[in-house]
């Protein structure tokens, strides 16, 4: 789970901080920046094509493999390519190229959250889900300090087009995983013969949704789901132009990498000991609001441009906050799963969140560009409300299951 966790923790950069660091340094336009937040669709979009993973055998010789890896050898592979296509391109000359490749990248690496979610799912046992999830985690953040911080400090060494490259063999580990990986036993009864489309297409899909929307409260609850992480996502999508706004090198930038890193374990343990310690709901609370103050910091950098010790001091608080927040809200993402329905429930309530993000978090670019860092970060702070208050609401009329 851990190198799996690595696995699917490369791609990600490729089309967001990286991506996003890369097309500034390249001259490209603050509103491009501000919509490449629209490539990360395929993470909000993914329970879309979910289905084909339990439905469809993989392709070729890959079925050999069974349902879970097979589908992993054939995504794996190709994600490697298309990294290596989107480390080849010149942003400064075509920053749509770019782009697009990292589209690519962000698609593929979506299609293979699904596959290891299900692998892991189908893999462990309620009682050694949270331990399998905690080493993912970590596999995960270790591979986000690679791919950010790693790439920014290698790209002064052996340039932009090696860096990226060198996350595409990194990429490698995932194929060279599965095939060490053991095929899960399938839970739940095989497709019967004769089963039409149709049928089938309902029951991996429409079944689901209607699992789901049918229960008390369940507008409600895909509302704050998609508002939690929407305020903090805004201000992070911005990041990259912000810190070289403000005067600070590739050097410095990268050098807060181990502060997010240790700062980001360190929530997720703290957040976890609180969910076990005083239960879900109040640990989503606590969290939340942690998570809501830390966005203040943001504001603090702004007021102290070229202050190293304020942005080493912002990004280890705001990766702290959201590491709590983070343990909590997968926490009760995960209580909100039916069992018929567990896969695809989380593929779609994980895609909820994203989805707010990158729509309404394209716009960004244009907002920081059109009324200043000091304002935009302030916006960012207000639109982390509406969720607070929708949270509090939830919590007392459809408290979580102790279970």
């Amino acid at each position: 789970m851990a190198a799996y966790g690595f696995a699917a923790g490369l791609p990600l950069p490729l089309s967001t901080f990286t991506l996003r660091y890369w097309l500034s340094e390249s001259g490209t336009a603050l509103s491009v920046i501000g919509l490449t937040a629209n490539i990360g669709l395929a993470y909000s979009l993914k329970f879309l094509w979910s289905p084909i993973f339990d439905q469809v055998k993989p392709p070729g010789i890959l079925k050999h493999l069974g349902r879970r890896r097979g589908w992993l050898a054939a995504i794996q592979p190709a994600l490697a390519l298309s990294a290596a296509c989107l480390a080849m391109t010149n942003p400064a000359a075509s920053p749509v190229t770019s782009i697009a490749a990292a589209a690519l990248v962000a698609f593929l690496s979506a299609s293979q959250d699904i596959a290891i979610d299900a692998w892991r799912i189908e893999t462990f046992n309620q009682r050694t889900q949270g331990s399998a999830l905690a080493a993912y985690v970590w596999g995960y953040r270790f591979a986000m300090l690679a791919a950010t911080t790693g790439v920014i400090w290698a790209s002064g060494i052996v340039g932009w087009h090696g860096a990226l490259l060198g996350i595409a063999c990194l990429l490698l580990i995932g194929p060279f995983v599965t095939l060490l990986a053991p095929e899960p036993v399938a839970d739940g009864a095989p497709i019967a013969k004769g089963t039409t489309l149709a049928a089938r297409a309902k029951h991996a899909i429409v079944d689901p949704l209607l699992d789901f929307l049918t229960r008390p409260g369940a507008i409600s609850i895909l509302a704050f789901v998609a508002l939690f992480k929407l305020g903090e996502a805004m201000a992070g999508i911005m990041t990259a132009p912000f810190y070289r706004a403000l005067g600070f090198s590739r050097e410095i930038i990268a050098g807060a990498g181990p502060f997010s890193l240790v700062a980001t374990l360190t929530g997720i343990a703290l957040g976890g000991w609180l969910v076990a310690r005083i239960g879900v709901g109040r640990a989503l609370l606590w969290t939340g609001s942690a998570q809501t103050i830390a966005m203040v910091m943001y504001e603090v950098l702004a007021h102290t441009p070229g202050q190293i010790s304020v942005l080493y001091s912002t990004v280890a608080i705001e990766a702290f906050a959201q590491g709590m927040a983070d343990a909590a809200f997968l926490t009760y993402l995960s209580g909100l799963c039916s069992r018929e329905f567990t896969a695809t429930h989380y593929a779609l309530l994980s895609s909820v969140p994203a989805l707010a993000i990158h729509t309404i978090g394209g716009f960004s670019g244009v907002m920081a560009g059109a009324v200043g860092w000091v304002a935009f970060y302030a916006i960012c702070t207000l639109a982390a409300l509406p969720a607070m208050v929708l949270m509090v609401w939830l919590l007392r009329r459809y408290p979580p299951s102790p279970a």
